[in-house]
């Protein structure tokens, strides 16, 4: 899960804080500060995205407008999290801890807990990824297709392989126009994760990732792009 920076409350014009009337005026200034992508699952989304709020608004009303209880969503993500009444010391938030430090992504694009976190921390991860359903895969049974409502495991699975044929290929032909494209590639595909993930490597590319995806928070990492304590966060 990418961690990320959406930053402060947005200035209108006259150099004010935007005062919101509904909370869907936020959804421009987020995707300014913070791309299409799902603040969850990671994909990319283009314009079919939209204002997620940490805490539900009918359980948190007073939050219904407030710039701190916004993400982005895909609609996969915001249907399963639903109106669940949220503790939130019990999850990672991307916008506030180094969720890039809680989970692993794997070859088959399956996501769990890091095994570097302790006890509650790993209880943690498991709840962030069960909050939205981020374990889903295809059913093995032939009359259940969850995959013709979610196609975020196939979407994940496909960036996945998308990477690796990318890296095989950097391997062989080493220049900066294949670096670009590379970068190009990730950032049209999303799925920040995956790509950190399969080229966890190589320093400068990684490098690219996290200047080329909008708002990804690069105080989470150090100068060789390894996962670093967030200020405030829990990890």
């Amino acid at each position: 899960m990418r961690p990320i920076e959406k930053g402060s409350i947005p200035s209108g014009a006259n150099g004010l804080q935007i005062q919101l009337t509904k909370y869907q005026e936020a959804r421009g200034h987020l995707i300014e500060r913070l791309g299409t992508y799902c603040s969850y699952c990671e994909r990319a989304l283009g314009g079919n995205i939209a204002v997620e709020h940490i805490q539900p608004k009918s359980k948190a009303p007073g939050l219904s407008l407030s710039w701190n209880n916004f993400l982005l969503a895909c609609g996969n993500c915001n249907s399963i999290k639903a109106d669940k009444q949220i503790v939130m010391t019990d999850y990672f938030w991307p916008d506030s801890d180094n969720t890039a430090r809680a989970f692993e992504y794997s070859t088959g694009a399956t996501i769990s807990p890091n095994q570097a976190l302790n006890a509650p921390q790993s209880q943690m991860a498991i709840n962030t990824i069960k909050l939205t359903g981020l374990d889903r895969v295809p059913s093995s049974d032939p009359l259940i297709n969850p995959e013709a409502k979610d196609r975020r495991w196939r979407e994940r699975r496909t960036a996945y392989d998308m990477a690796e044929r990318a890296k095989r290929r950097l391997a062989t032909c080493n220049t900066n126009e294949m670096r670009e494209q590379i970068v190009e590639s990730a950032t049209a595909t999303g799925f920040f994760s995956v790509w950190m993930s399969v080229f966890k490597d190589d320093v400068n590319i990684m490098t690219r990732f996290i200047g080329a995806f909008p708002g990804t928070s690069s105080c989470c990492y150090d100068a060789s792009c390894v996962p670093i304590p967030r200020p405030n966060g829990v990890i």
